[in-house]
């Protein structure tokens, strides 16, 4: 084989290689009644008022990423300021993680046999209903996930912040509900993450119900206040029935 002809082939099986590990991309959609400021790692964050949306590109084997709103937000021209709930160091457009209470979509791309993962977690507690679909199903080898129960109007007194529902880790701050480096099980406040939302994390190690997969290339669609969820998604009740 001539050498023109190996740069041939060896063009050919790169170009190969990264069409089948091209970009996702995700739609991000409000249809809330109210603005939502979403937040992506990597991506950045904008306001979104109702019905808008936000598309973004991320790179094949992106890992460790999570997409979620934020709620009670005020920001100055140069795009500095605080939200209420979700905030990330102050700034619009977000270079880190978002402080608790926040709705997680949660994923890894291309990794494990060029799978996938993704999840909707609520192990930083929970804001705002949160819908995360993959746009292609692969002949039902994806499974849209969904949170949209009324978790801040329902949510239980010592969790209770404004415009969001805490996960108990923040506020007790101890192993049973932080599980660091131990083997945990699931506690009466995660059962009552786990109840309104089967498809969620509730718990740091509650992955056996709440991981997922799609085929690398798959695209994803993650909607906040989508159909069906709370109506009053902000508002807050006393919930007098619930005991730890």
């Amino acid at each position: 084989m001539g050498a023109a002809t190996t740069l041939v082939s060896c063009s050919l099986l790169l170009t190969a290689l990264l069409t089948s590990t091209h970009a996702a991309t995700f739609l991000i959609e409000n249809s809330c009644g109210y603005t939502v400021w979403a937040a992506a790692s990597p991506g950045g964050g904008r306001a979104l008022g109702p019905g808008q949306t936000w598309t973004l590109n991320v790179a094949a084997g992106t890992k460790m990423a999570r997409i979620w709103g934020r709620t009670g937000c005020s920001f100055d021209g140069s795009g500095r300021g605080r939200c209420q709930t979700g905030d990330c160091g102050g700034l619009l457009n977000c270079q880190g993680w978002g402080n608790p209470p926040n709705t997680l979509a949660e994923y890894a791309l291309n990794q494990y046999g060029n799978l996938d993962f993704f999840d909707i977690s609520l192990v930083d507690g929970f804001n705002i209903p949160m819908v995360f679909t993959p746009t292609n199903n692969f002949g039902g080898k994806c499974h849209s996930i969904k949170c949209t129960a009324d978790i801040n109007g329902q949510c239980p007194g010592p969790l209770r912040v404004a415009q969001g529902c805490l996960n108990p880790c923040q506020v007790f701050k101890t192993p049973e509900y932080c599980c660091n480096n131990i083997k945990c099980g699931p506690t009466d406040y995660s059962r009552f993450f786990k109840l309104r939302c089967p498809d969620a994390y509730s718990y740091p190690q509650d992955d056996p119900t709440s991981t997922f997969t799609c085929p690398g290339g798959t695209n994803y669609k993650v909607v906040f206040c989508p159909r069906g969820a709370s109506t009053f998604p902000l508002q807050m009740y006393v919930n007098e029935t619930y005991v730890e």
